[in-house]
């Protein structure tokens, strides 16, 4: 279950400019995780600095929301 602390701990994190991820929650046989999604258009757009910027991002999120008691994967929206 998404909880308030890892609610406070995702917003904590500010995101590179031009970029951002959707959050899902999924159960598996009784087993909860949270899905961190970047859009890889979105991505794809950014120099290759910001680039760097958006990956620290989803790792620094990923490791808040782990620190807070989730399980946590990180995906991609494919492209169109």
């Amino acid at each position: 279950m998404y909880t308030n602390e890892m609610k406070r701990a995702f917003h904590s994190i500010t995101p590179p400019e031009n970029f951002t991820v959707a959050l899902a929650e999924h159960t598996v046989e009784g087993m909860f995780f949270l899905e961190v999604i970047a859009d890889e258009q979105q991505f794809f757009r950014l120099p290759d600095f910001d680039k760097r910027r958006a990956i620290e991002y989803m790792v620094q999120v990923k490791k808040a929301l782990e620190d807070n008691g989730a399980i946590v994967q990180l995906t991609r929206k494919a492209m169109d």
